[in-house]
């Protein structure tokens, strides 16, 4: 028997009504599922802002590689009207949302609704990232309501208080540059995977040492100060931890524009955010990044 259905003005045979049904309800099945897909999708928010490194430049490119290759969200946010302006950073609230907050800061002076967001994020314990000058990621005058913002390496990031003061936080000079090996203990350490060592580095050598990173931090790599203009001892130039509101961090004081065009810096970096973000280290590395930023000089 053949059986049909009437729809509109036109006579629809069983089997061809079926066919209709279940592909309506199987693209709506493969639809809820994208969607739900895209909602679990993690959130990376990028916060750059300093004078010299051109990190509002260099990151939207790993932002945009993220994106592309690794299923991820992500927000850059940057200093407005340019990456000289110290107190104004517009979309900081994107940081509620944020699985992920990731800094290259340098003197910044925000107001306090501004730095607000940032402490709400930092207060649930969720991981951050920090590149080179976020070490000194504010520079608010003494005596100022927010000059508890100028130690935001130490609370957030395991490294100095900001630059100079009684951790003696320095450079080598400008014209140094910096050799980086692997601690050899961390040989196997997953954010290490595909990261080969030893590399040469245009960023000159940060010291931080000797109280800094904070106890308990885990040390990834050393540095070498290449031509230092002084007396120089090995650093350690990237490390994990945990920060005083709980959350995990992964700092580096490299960071220069030049070291983003080094494939093992490139790879340390997706590593990091994976590792940050509590999801597997990619064993399968997309490729090199193009990245060809200027260095400038700090005003």
């Amino acid at each position: 028997m053949n059986t049909t259905f009437v729809q509109g003005n036109r006579k629809v045979s069983f089997l061809a009504y079926l066919l209709v049904a279940f592909s309506v309800f199987f693209q709506n099945t493969a639809n809820a599922q994208s969607s739900r897909s895209k909602d679990k999708q993690p959130l990376v928010v990028f916060v750059t802002g300093d004078h010299e490194y051109s990190g509002e430049e260099t990151l939207p490119i790993i932002a945009a590689e993220l994106e592309k290759n690794y299923g991820m969200k992500t927000i850059v946010l940057k200093a407005y009207p340019d990456h000289n302006s110290e107190k104004n950073i517009p979309g900081l609230e994107a940081l509620e949302k944020a699985d992920l907050a990731v800094f290259y800061l340098r003197w910044r002076q925000l107001p306090k609704d501004q730095l607000a967001h940032i402490e709400a994020y930092l207060k649930k314990g969720k991981p951050v990232m920090g590149f080179r000058t976020s070490t000194h990621a504010f520079n608010f005058p003494k005596g100022d309501e927010s000059e508890k913002w100028n130690a935001f390496g130490e609370f957030a990031l395991n490294a100095p208080p900001g630059w100079g003061g009684a951790a003696a936080h320095t450079h080598y000079g400008h014209k140094s540059s910096t050799d980086v090996t692997v601690i050899p203990e961390q040989a196997k350490n997953p954010i290490l995977t595909g990261v080969t060592t030893p590399f040469h580095a245009k960023s000159w050598l940060y010291r931080v040492l000797p109280d800094y990173p904070t106890k308990g931090s885990q040390w990834l790599l050393m540095g070498k100060s290449v031509n230092p203009d002084k007396e120089a001892i090995d650093n350690p130039v990237a490390w994990t931890g945990t920060n005083s509101f709980g959350g995990k961090v992964f700092m580096t004081t490299l960071g220069h524009p030049e070291d983003f065009r080094l494939e093992p810096f490139q790879r340390l970096i997706i590593n990091a955010v994976h590792w940050e973000l509590g999801m597997k280290i990619p064993k399968e590395w997309k490729g090199k990044m193009d990245i060809q930023v200027p260095y400038r000089e700090a005003k």
